[in-house]
């Protein structure tokens, strides 16, 4: 089931709802790509038909942000809870490692895909990774063989939105895997070179707090969430 928010498609399953439905899809060849929605990226799709036609495009796009949640409540929509991008690839690859699918990970700075790698690899001892892929490889042709050699059957790619996403419809048609995520800088979390909020930050859908109390320069984007609820407001109205 999915709901608009500012003309943008939102699932409204949680991750139990929703990942049946990603292996499904995976059992059956049907190439997914699961986009994480929040209110920085609303606001820039309202004003960019692209960035919006793109989103819609994808097969599933989870709510990542508790202003969606909020959107939703005042509309009287159906999404009660977060599906973090961050949580999301940890439930797919959960799932993965039960079930014997096997990851890619391309993207970010040389050394950081593998040291996520070997992160996922410890917490599911099961996981198969297929292999893994810096962003800064030039030749894409390169790119599309190394995993296409590799024949995963999920492909998470980390260069931020929506590069990622853009590079994923791109080239998906042409690639093995039948899963794709846009991770953004979930690599990096992984690998500990950036630290997620605390438990009761994330319980409380405050992350975004978090990282503005560390990093004060972020106020400047994170003054899309009031603009976001006021639209959203105004166009309840």
């Amino acid at each position: 089931m999915k709901e608009q928010i500012l003309g943008v498609n939102v699932n409204t399953e949680n991750y139990d709802e929703l990942i049946p439905k990603l292996f499904a899809n995976i059992d059956t060849k049907k190439k997914s790509l699961v986009v994480a929605i929040n209110p920085e990226k609303l606001m820039k799709a309202k004003d960019d038909p692209a960035l919006k036609a793109l989103l819609n495009r994808a097969e599933f796009q989870i709510p990542d942000g508790i202003g969606v949640i909020i959107a939703s409540k005042l509309r009287k929509g159906n999404i009660e809870s977060r599906v973090t991008g961050v949580d999301m690839m940890d439930r797919i690859v959960r799932e993965a490692a039960k079930t014997g699918k096997s990851i890619f990970l391309y993207g970010a700075k040389p050394g950081v895909a593998e040291a996520a790698a070997r992160k996922l690899t410890d917490t599911y001892p099961n996981l198969q990774v297929a292999g893994t892929l810096d962003g800064y490889e030039q030749d894409t042709q390169k790119v599309l063989n190394a995993i296409n050699e590799a024949k995963p059957e999920i492909l998470f790619v980390a260069m931020g939105s929506p590069k990622q996403e853009l590079w994923i419809e791109q080239h998906r048609d042409n690639l093995y895997p039948t899963l794709y995520q846009g991770v953004g800088g979930s690599f990096d979390v992984l690998a500990g070179n950036i630290k997620r909020a605390p438990a009761a930050f994330q319980k409380v859908g405050a992350e975004w707090l978090y990282r503005l109390i560390l990093e004060p320069s972020r106020l400047k984007r994170q003054m899309n969430l009031p603009k976001f609820l006021f639209e959203i407001i105004r166009q309840n109205k």
